[in-house]
């Protein structure tokens, strides 16, 4: 509890979110290194994904891409990239080891929306004469819309989570107020640190989750697809309509009726198609 109320008492300190230090200063760095990498990231493994599952191969090599990019720890690549020749390069050993790690997220999802896309649509498109880029813009992708966000919105989270670690590169972000908490001895800061960071990855889901509702180009024909049908009966309610009749016919020539036309209405049901 100690730790808790330190924590608040940091963060409703207006000190601690002015400067370059501050709270303010650390969210836009953070913000920033979150974004470029997510941005490279979509950049590489979008249209690699995209253009496998147009061509319908390649399959094995996006999921053992994405295997590969899973087992390796970002922690360690970024140790090795920060004492390598690149650690003297500002932000770049941070910026590689996250666009590796938010790569697997977006090609596997990828992939795997363009091949579980409607294949009859696909096929019916292609018979309207659409062209391969017509056929992948128009029809392909709002399939695999759904897909493609979802691994948007993990990338984003695991890039926004995992941007902490900059600070034990030298870099920026709200880890920095962290290790500065570990430094200091400061529970109380560093559970802050980590509250901060918890809030900005729900906020960026929530906001992705808006977005994923507010741009679906085929939100409205799946919310109709999903309702009651209101148009008419479909095929099959036709068939149980037949089916219906034909048991009542049997019913009534059973119970005494027409005989003739109940008979007439059975050899009707019986007659083969």
């Amino acid at each position: 509890m100690d730790a808790i109320t330190g924590a608040w008492q940091w963060l409703t300190t207006a000190a601690n979110w002015a400067g370059e230090k501050g709270v303010w200063h650390r969210l836009g760095e953070h913000l920033y290194l979150s974004g470029l990498c997510l941005l490279i990231s979509c950049l590489i493994a979008l249209p690699v994904a995209l253009w496998l599952g147009h061509l319908g191969k390649g399959g094995a090599l996006a999921v053992n891409l994405s295997n590969v990019g899973r087992a390796v720890p970002t922690f360690a690549v970024l140790v090795l990239l920060t004492l390598s020749p690149l650690g003297t390069h500002g932000d770049w050993p941070t910026i590689i080891a996250l666009v590796l790690f938010a790569v697997p997220p977006l090609l596997t999802n990828a992939y795997l929306g363009m091949r579980e896309a409607d294949r009859d649509v696909v096929e019916a498109a292609r018979g309207m004469g659409m062209s391969g880029p017509q056929l992948l813009l128009r029809v392909e992708i709002p399939l695999a819309y759904p897909l493609i966000m979802t691994g948007l919105r993990s990338a984003a989270v695991q890039v926004v989570a995992t941007a902490t670690l900059a600070a034990l590169a030298g870099g920026g972000g709200l880890g920095r107020i962290i290790t500065a908490g570990f430094g200091n001895y400061d529970t109380a800061q560093v559970v802050a640190g980590a509250v901060l960071v918890a809030v900005l990855a729900l906020t960026v889901e929530g906001a992705l989750v808006l977005v994923d509702r507010g741009c679906d180009p085929m939100r409205g024909r799946r919310r109709g697809a999903k309702g009651p049908r209101t148009g008419g009966e479909g095929p099959t309610s036709r068939g149980a309509g037949r089916l219906d009749g034909a048991e009542e016919a049997r019913t009534d020539g059973g119970a005494g009726g027409d005989g003739q036309t109940g008979g007439e209405e059975v050899a009707a049901v019986r007659k083969p198609a």
